[in-house]
């Protein structure tokens, strides 16, 4: 079954804990989607492309030829997931959950099911 972007948005903020979604293209920074609350998604749109862009190139640097599946940031009360989407070259989802009411590993495991349904 495929989604379309909205529906993929969706998706996303059903996750429990879910807070605030995007999906963002890391070639230039800006945020193709975006919902929930409770942040600038603008800005973490733009501050975690730049996040993307030094990992890919930090890779490169080593010579490791795999590619992210996904970056994890763990704040205080927070867990900031990036997930590059291989199948849409240059684009990511950006998850943030909420610590005491996510789960991590289910949150992972869905916004892969996202990915592959998502169709641009």
């Amino acid at each position: 079954m495929s989604s379309t972007i909205k529906q993929c948005m969706d998706l996303a903020m059903g996750i429990d804990g879910a807070l605030a979604a995007a999906l963002v293209d890391h070639r230039n920074g800006m945020c193709l989607a975006q919902i929930g609350s409770g942040m600038n998604l603008d800005l973490a749109a733009a501050g975690n492309t730049e996040v993307v862009r030094a990992k890919l190139k930090t890779m490169e640097m080593l010579g490791l030829r795999r590619g992210i599946e996904d970056i994890l940031i763990t704040l205080s009360d927070q867990y900031h997931l990036i997930r590059l989407l291989p199948a849409h070259p240059g684009l990511f989802l950006y998850l943030v959950l909420d610590k005491t009411k996510g789960n991590l590993a289910l949150a992972r495991y869905k916004l892969g099911d996202i990915e592959r349904q998502l169709h641009i």
